[in-house]
């Protein structure tokens, strides 16, 4: 009866917030500053649960890096911004360069080549899998290579 899971792209300058940053703190966030109303439209549109990418922009630095989870929906703020929380769920097992990503021919209609400079952008489910292929998957999304968290043995 409820909406099929949504999957997201948020970008953040690797100066001003890094996966580092996401991951400390028991990995919760609030994601505000977004002004662009097209982004916001797509921070309005999010449910529980949702998943993003998370994205390092910038000069050196443009790739997926890890995914966070939707905690809590669009509310508004005092200032009339509004902002989503989100948690950190993995990091990638290999982080997916912008270039590695424009090379592939499966992700050549991404929202994200077509409108760069918005800061986040809905990403459709063939194009999240993919994008998850190219980089082995995320710590927590249950593929091989997860076994150090799931191990009861000494």
């Amino acid at each position: 009866m409820g909406k099929e899971k949504q999957f997201f792209l948020l970008k953040t300058e690797l100066a001003e917030w890094s996966w580092e940053d996401q991951a400390a703190n028991g990995g919760i966030t609030k994601w505000d500053g977004v002004k662009n109303k097209q982004a916001q439209k797509y921070l309005k549109s999010m449910r529980l649960n949702d998943l993003c990418f998370f994205y390092h922009s910038g000069a050196k630095a443009r790739r997926v890096v890890g995914v966070v989870t939707v905690l809590r929906e669009w509310y508004s703020e005092d200032d009339g911004e509004g902002s989503v929380d989100v948690k950190a769920v993995g990091e990638m097992r290999k982080a997916v360069d912008l270039k590695e990503m424009k090379a592939d021919g499966g992700l050549k209609n991404f929202a994200m080549f077509r409108q760069p400079r918005l800061s986040v952008v809905p990403v459709p489910e063939d194009v999240w899998k993919k994008v998850c292929d190219l980089g082995g998957g995320y710590e927590g999304d249950g593929r091989e290579g997860d076994d150090d968290d799931d191990s009861d043995e000494g």
